[in-house]
């Protein structure tokens, strides 16, 4: 317990905030395998010890966890652990890539520009082809931050090509088609 800003006690943490209510595990996928054995840990026996701390403190929390990373895929090569995938996706969404649904890309780009308070801002119809056209590995952030920049260079109110990043066609990876294989076999198992 001796480290700088430490408490008597323990320091209250995050799951001990929530407690009550819920708590947002934003790119669960990124965390390492020793803090996956913890969070499991917290999953399963609803209880938590502060850092510093001696006192056993039960939490109920619900838990919302997001990821962009496969998570089916990360468990078959052990970069996720197999039990704290099943733990999280008792009940789940899927939310399609960007480049899956690009008939939303028109109804994105007027939100983005609301939002940034530059409604009068118009994307010409090249502009619109290259977007459509576009992989979109970033997703909706990638979306986003190419509106922004956009916004940024553009001086008037219509988006030509030359307003286009110098680096938007420098990452265009291969799409893969079977990235799901893994995830229907573990589906299928319980």
């Amino acid at each position: 317990g001796a480290f700088t800003g430490a408490r008597k006690g323990g320091k209250i943490g995050l799951f001990e905030q929530a407690n009550g209510g819920t708590i947002f595990l934003d790119e669960i996928g990124d965390i390492s395998l020793r803090i996956q054995a913890r969070l499991l840990r917290v999953l399963q026996e609803k209880e938590i010890r502060r850092v510093g701390g001696t006192e056993i403190i039960p939490v109920n929390v619900r838990v919302i966890a997001a990821t962009n990373k496969n998570l089916a895929h990360m468990c078959q090569t052990g970069e996720f652990r197999e039990d704290l995938y099943h733990r999280v996706k008792k009940l789940y969404l899927k939310i399609p890539p960007l480049r899956a649904h690009l008939e939303d890309l028109d109804e994105l780009i007027e939100n983005f520009t609301l939002k940034k308070g530059r409604a009068e801002l118009v994307i010409s119809e090249p502009v619109m082809a290259i977007l459509r056209s576009n992989a979109w590995t970033g997703n909706v952030r990638e979306l986003e931050n190419t509106i922004d920049y956009f916004l940024a260079v553009c001086q008037g109110s219509i988006v030509d090509t030359s307003h286009m990043p110098p680096e938007f066609y420098e990452i265009q990876p291969a799409i893969k088609q079977d990235e799901n294989r893994y995830d229907d076999i573990l589906c299928k198992r319980g």
